[in-house]
């Protein structure tokens, strides 16, 4: 076997390994040489090892099959203590058919009709978003342009003060910026962050049992036709959820994205003359860029994967990142191409009960931002270093400083 791929030297999960991103060289060659392979442990809070999952195939596999690969068993985080799972299981970390009964209630607040009603004013805070840089001419575009869009769906869907949606920003940079001193103070803080935000959500909710209003709060805590609601342990759990994988990832899909049109003028042009192309290119950038790096999956039994035996308890990781490369799914991977089709990239997860809740909310957000960027902005151009999150579970964009001219 390649001297990279033993045991003792193998290090995709650490977050040494994504200094400058995803280690897609490693990738391609776990891909090649070794798809299924034991993977030690290596951060605090990491399994003792675990089965390292990179092809497209295998990943998509292991999704839908929860009946074998549990997310509850371990809960679905690779490189952190979980003893808060007795008592603080987030969506992410239930199987069916808990997992389908909280799933059930939270897609209210993610319906057809909601999504309709929020586009028009997702495109008013993107035109006024990309006006005010433009204005500006260089900005830090993470700051002022690709965590505001986000941050606004959050607090419009919940019902959260304009006012306040800084402090989610706040706090889920510090829940996920752990191992990143520029937004953590280490575990502690990030433990201190996610307290915070829960009693922020504990303190909404009871608001809204007083003061009923017609936003998903009110809705979530409501028993519907069949007498079901999340309790209120549940719907503080679930805000904590949704200020990460609700903000973090559209934001980081946003920054990846527009960087990569920086990267490739090419792209930018072929956007900006044929606006149709915008959805498309956005499922590009959303594999280019893959702001979620892995999760974790339990096996339940003693199964087989690619040929490879794998025992009841055995830990599995799915490497989104590098299944987003597979050579085997993707005609030449490593091209930028927003006019890819079909696209069938795991950015929202494989498939199965575990697909993202909020994917449709995600892309109708990017779109936006980029059909109103497009529309109005002649050239990018980067005026300084572009400076990436330090961690190995999300694919973050810190600083995206930017020169933008109209045209």
């Amino acid at each position: 076997m390649n001297p990279l791929l033993t045991y003792d030297t193998l290090d995709a999960i650490s977050t040494e390994a994504y200094r400058n991103g995803p280690p897609h060289e490693l990738y391609t060659l776990m891909r090649r040489e070794a798809p299924i392979v034991q993977h030690r442990g290596i951060d605090p809070g990491s399994p003792d090892w675990f089965w390292a999952i990179s092809r497209h195939a295998d990943v998509v596999e292991v999704s839908r099959r929860f009946q074998v690969y549990s997310s509850a068993a371990k809960g679905a985080l690779v490189n952190q203590d979980r003893p808060d799972l007795d008592i603080a299981r987030m969506l992410i970390d239930t199987d069916p058919p808990e997992h389908s009964r909280l799933r059930n209630i939270v897609s209210r607040g993610f319906t057809p009709r909601v999504m309709r009603l929020l586009e028009d004013h997702f495109r008013e805070v993107a035109v006024g978003l990309v006006e005010s840089a433009l204005e500006a001419g260089e900005v830090e575009f993470v700051e002022s342009v690709s965590s505001e869009l986000p941050l606004v769906a959050i607090a419009e869907l919940l019902g959260i003060p304009f006012e306040d949606r800084r402090k989610v920003f706040d706090w889920s940079n510090r829940m996920i910026g752990a191992t990143d001193p520029d937004y953590s103070g280490g575990l502690d803080d990030a433990s201190a962050a996610a307290a915070e935000l829960y009693m922020y959500a504990n303190e909404m909710a009871a608001q809204r049992r007083v003061d009923p209003r017609s936003d998903l709060i009110t809705t979530l805590i409501t028993a519907d036709a069949g007498g079901d609601q999340l309790s209120e342990h549940e719907f503080d759990l679930f805000v904590l959820l949704l200020s990460v994988a609700g903000n973090e990832t559209t934001r980081n899909g946003i920054s990846h994205g527009l960087l990569a049109l920086i990267d490739h003028p090419e792209a930018f042009d072929a956007l900006k003359s044929d606006p149709s192309l915008v959805p498309s290119g956005v499922d590009e950038m959303l594999r280019w860029g893959t702001p979620v790096n892995n999760f974790l999956r339990t096996a339940t039994c003693d199964t087989e994967l690619h040929g490879t035996e794998i025992h009841e308890g055995d830990a599995v990781v799915m490497l989104y990142a590098s299944a987003n490369r597979d050579e085997d799914v993707f005609t030449d991977p490593f091209v930028f191409d927003v006019t890819r089709h079909p696209n069938p990239h795991v950015t929202f997860g494989g498939g199965g009960p575990h697909h993202c809740l909020g994917f449709n909310l995600a892309k109708m957000e990017m779109v936006i931002l980029f059909e109103e960027l497009l529309s109005r902005v002649g050239s990018v151009e980067l005026t300084g270093e572009v400076t990436r999150l330090r961690s190995s579970f999300i694919h973050g964009i810190k600083r995206l400083p930017v020169r933008l001219q109209a045209g």
